[in-house]
């Protein structure tokens, strides 16, 4: 087997010193190298076919190369978000054009605290993509009081950080004057999450203010609050369905939609029949549902790329505050339907 060349074999054939190859290849801008001697560096590890070990540069340079996609769920949440991979993808675009690469750590609001330390004491990331932030998290203020690169996938507003984000309000609002529309005035809503996440928050405050535009009152017995997942859809639409009756719902999350629609079923309700069902988010399955479901979509690969950029230009300068706000758009499909005057 061919050996692999080494920073050693660069430095010989370009007639330098192994400190001078490890200046060159891992660019420090602080060691003042001729331009003649760069230029003969990466000549001579094109020529070998060298590649700088990973962690050797990580110490050379004092960076990991690497950002991370911190999600404030856990493990089995993430496995069953299929908005991530759009998601995903963008960030790691945006991250290509600047030599980074991507990790992905799955964060439950029991372990957070341990996990951001190990991420940043331990240099595996230069910067953080939080995803799903939460307005109890104390152990993110304290990464942002330090000037650590963070950038927020979706808003705490009181917080000087960067951040990218749709208009929950708006999209939630829209979906719910498109269930108005249709005639429906008892139209219940479940959550996508706990409102300790910000963008449960402003998705039922767009429900309210569509309720109270169109003047029907706000009934605390129609909402329950779903968490992330199917099963907590179906669980939440059962408690409904035990308080209240209704002829319409507003579900923030298509994949939490998938489990009050199975509810509905076993009650009876047929969807939209009985029922009209209306979703957040647009994942790719949205289209293929039993009825296929009408959602309000989410940019997820844009998403991912805005928030991609800003943190490349936030670890570049920790002055930068940028907030990007992107648009929804109402998806109507099969799973919305005008209420039978009867």
């Amino acid at each position: 087997m061919q050996r692999r060349p080494t920073s050693a074999d660069v430095a010989a054939r370009a007639g330098v010193s192994r400190t001078t190859v490890s200046f060159v290849l891992n660019g420090r801008a602080d060691a003042k190298i001729p331009e003649a001697t760069r230029r003969r560096v990466l000549e001579a590890a094109e020529a070998l076919g060298y590649t700088p070990h990973a962690p050797a540069r990580q110490l050379a340079g004092g960076r990991s190369h690497v950002i991370a996609l911190v999600l404030r769920q856990s493990a089995e949440q993430v496995a069953s978000d299929a908005f991530l991979v759009e998601t995903l993808r963008g960030l790691a675009a945006a991250a290509r054009t600047d030599g980074l690469r991507v990790m992905v750590e799955a964060l439950s609001p029991n372990d957070a605290e341990s996990s951001y330390v190990t991420l940043v004491r331990g240099q595996h990331a230069d910067g953080l993509v939080l995803s799903g932030p939460r307005t109890d998290d104390p152990a993110f203020l304290e990464l942002v009081r330090d000037g650590f690169p963070v950038v927020l996938q979706g808003s705490l507003p009181e917080i000087p950080v960067p951040s990218v984000d749709v208009d929950n309000v708006a999209g939630a609002r829209q979906a719910v004057e498109h269930l108005i529309g249709l005639g429906h005035r008892r139209i219940a809503m479940i959550t996508n999450a706990p409102v300790a996440y910000t963008a449960a928050v402003q998705r039922a405050e767009g429900y309210r203010q569509a309720l109270a535009a169109a003047g029907i009152p706000y009934d605390s017995g129609l909402v329950d609050e779903g968490e992330f997942d199917a099963p907590s859809g179906h669980r939440a639409m059962v408690a409904i369905l035990r308080r209240r009756t209704f002829d319409a719902v507003f579900v923030a999350s298509d994949v939490v939609a998938l489990g009050a629609i199975g509810a509905l079923r076993e009650s009876g309700r047929r969807v939209p029949d009985d029922v009209s069902v209306i979703g957040f988010d647009d994942v790719p399955l949205a289209g293929f549902f039993d009825p296929p479901l009408t959602t309000v979509r989410l940019p997820a690969f844009d998403l991912g790329q805005a928030a991609g950029e800003a943190l490349i230009r936030r670890i570049a300068d920790p002055s930068v505050v940028d907030r990007t706000l992107l648009p929804t758009e109402l998806v109507v499909r099969a799973s919305t339907k005008a209420r039978d005057p009867r």
